[in-house]
C-alpha cells in the first residue's frame, strides 16, 4: 500500500511539474499565465482536500465499525458469562439442597436410634 501511495504521489508531482512547464512555455501574457497557474494550483489543492476528507471519513467509519464490533463481542461474552454463573449458582443450590436433605434425614435417623436406645435402656432398668 505504501508503494502504491508513493507512485500516485510521484505521478501527481510529475503532472503538476509538467503542467507548470507547459504553462510557462505557452505563448500567453504573464498575467494570464499567473492566473492559469493559480487556477491549476487551486484545483490541485481542492482535489487534495477532497481526497483527504474522503480518507478521513473512511477511517472514521472503519473505526466506528471496529468499535461497534468490539462492543458487540464484549456484550456477547458478558451474556455468556452470566449464563455460566447462573448455571453454576443453580448447580450449587441443588447441591446445598441435597446436602441439607441428607443431613436432615441422617439427623432424623440418629434421633430415632437415640430414642429407641433410651427406651431400651429404660425398659431394661425398670425390668431389673
Amino acid at each position: 500500500m505504501k508503494d502504491q501511495a508513493k507512485i500516485i504521489a510521484a505521478l501527481l508531482v510529475g503532472a503538476a511539474a509538467g503542467a507548470a512547464l507547459g504553462l510557462l512555455l505557452a505563448p500567453e501574457k504573464g498575467e494570464e499565465l499567473r492566473g492559469d497557474i493559480a487556477d491549476y494550483v487551486n484545483d490541485l489543492v481542492e482535489a487534495a482536500k477532497t481526497k483527504a476528507q474522503t480518507t478521513a471519513d473512511n477511517l472514521k467509519e472503519y473505526g466506528s465499525n471496529a468499535v461497534g464490533s468490539v462492543k458487540s463481542k464484549y456484550s456477547d461474552l458478558v451474556g455468556d458469562a452470566g449464563k455460566v454463573v447462573d448455571s453454576a449458582r443453580g448447580t450449587a443450590e441443588d447441591a446445598v439442597g441435597s446436602a441439607k436433605a441428607y443431613a436432615q434425614n441422617g439427623a432424623g435417623d440418629a434421633k430415632e436410634k437415640v430414642k429407641s436406645a433410651a427406651n431400651d435402656w429404660n425398659n431394661s432398668v425398670q425390668g431389673a
